[in-house]
């Protein structure tokens, strides 16, 4: 194997990180060297959470601590099969690049995945002695992004939570059929096991001792997990399904979801082609309605025929325009939860028009003025000195809300 030089490492690993999703940063606790102790903060302006075009996440230092792996997923382009370019990150190495990136105020964290080497147990034991190193030894007061091997000794995840912002272990694909299908080595049972196991630490640092003296935060800002979409034949009913049973049974912080890209030398068991991106951003709309607007699952999912999400409109317009009898809603008497599901109000604009109306009839420039999309919302609801009349009710309706057709180029 050819000898790589630090930079030609950090090439090949960072490029091979970029198929990670989840290294947002919401949620951590604020620390900062303000004191003269230690080195680096989370704090200011924070982790940013800008991404370069080819995916890498420019705020963090998104690397692999190596390529090399031992198992072979098929959809992973790190699989043991495939013919890739390997590299590997000594303990040192990570340490090094992350102080020296922070002090040139590149990044303000790390986040660090690995491929499986040798077994589940060394490739976490490798991942927890960076994290300790940077914590302990260099005071690093950034942010911490550790993406856990799911099969590793319960200890060496629990050490990692207690030096780690935030883990992640990920479920892979949406069905549990379909991880054994296309990751065999790995066991869905495992990594439901790994997630429960890190629900019940972080619980168990919220309690107070009968001293009153608490116990050591844990992954202060939570769990997360990623999903890869379209490998398999999973409709988007099926990965919302998974996605609410993760967050209610674990209380994940965030599920990711990632369109499958195809990868050189791929099995063919895999499609030739991504499915749309579109599909992505669907599913994050719908996931935010689902945890943050009330809406059940079964009323985003129902509203197309094979449980796939309307790829035109967003998901509560969607659904708004299949339940067309609920409206117009007058906004100076309907509830919040009927507000909620207003095409173009979001969850400032209703508390905005219920704190307002209190005290005088909402009209609509007041609603333009709260920040609501009223091209939108416009057709949904009534106000003072306004009425929709039969808009609602007309035929191209939806229409009204997709781009306008474009001429095909004969050339």
């Amino acid at each position: 194997m050819a000898k790589h030089t630090l930079e030609q490492k950090l090439a090949i690993l960072s490029d091979a990180a970029k198929y990670d999703a989840s290294c947002a940063s919401s949620g951590s606790n604020k620390r900062n060297s303000r004191d003269g102790k230690g080195l680096g903060s989370n704090e200011g302006t924070g982790i940013c959470h800008a991404y370069a075009p080819d995916g890498r996440c420019i705020s963090l230092l998104k690397i692999l601590m190596t390529n090399f792996c031992i198992y072979d997923c098929t959809y992973c382009i790190n699989r043991v099969s495939s013919n890739v370019t390997r590299a590997r990150f000594s303990v040192d190495e990570v340490v090094k690049l992350t102080i020296e990136f922070y002090r040139r105020n590149y990044i303000e964290g790390l986040f660090l995945s690995s491929g499986v080497i040798r077994s589940p147990d060394a490739t976490m034991s490798d991942m927890v002695q960076i994290a300790r190193k940077l914590r302990h030894e260099e005071n690093f007061r950034g942010y911490i992004h550790l993406k856990t091997i799911p099969d590793a000794a319960p200890e060496l995840i629990a050490e990692a939570g207690l030096l780690a912002d935030r883990l992640s272990i990920n479920v892979e694909l949406p069905t549990d059929a379909a991880v054994q299908q296309y990751a065999p080595e790995k066991k869905p049972e495992q990594i439901r096991k790994a997630m429960a196991d890190v629900r019940l630490h972080k619980e168990a640092a919220k309690e107070t001792s009968f001293t009153g003296k608490r116990p050591a935060r844990f992954a202060p800002a939570g769990q997360s997990t990623q999903m890869i979409i379209g490998a398999d034949g999973s409709n988007d009913a099926t990965v919302l399904g998974q996605s609410t049973r993760l967050y209610s049974s674990y209380k994940l912080k965030r599920v990711y979801y990632s369109a499958f890209s195809p990868i050189p030398d791929a099995s063919s068991k895999l499609p030739l082609i991504p499915p749309p991106l579109q599909r992505e951003h669907r599913l994050y709309q719908a996931d935010w309605l689902l945890r943050f607007y009330d809406f059940q699952l079964d009323e985003i999912t129902s509203v197309t025929a094979d449980g796939n999400l309307d790829l035109e409109v967003d998901p509560k317009l969607a659904w708004a325009l299949v339940h067309r009898e609920v409206f117009p809603l007058d906004v100076n008497r309907a509830s919040r939860e009927m507000l909620l599901r207003v095409p173009g109000f979001g969850i400032k604009t209703v508390n905005r028009i219920l704190s307002t109306r209190r005290y005088r009839a909402l009209r609509y420039d007041d609603l333009m003025r709260m920040g609501a999309s009223m091209k939108k919302a416009r057709a949904f609801v009534t106000a003072r000195g306004w009425s929709p009349g039969g808009l609602i009710d007309t035929a191209d309706l939806r229409a009204r809300f997709l781009p306008p057709p474009q001429q095909l180029t004969l050339f």
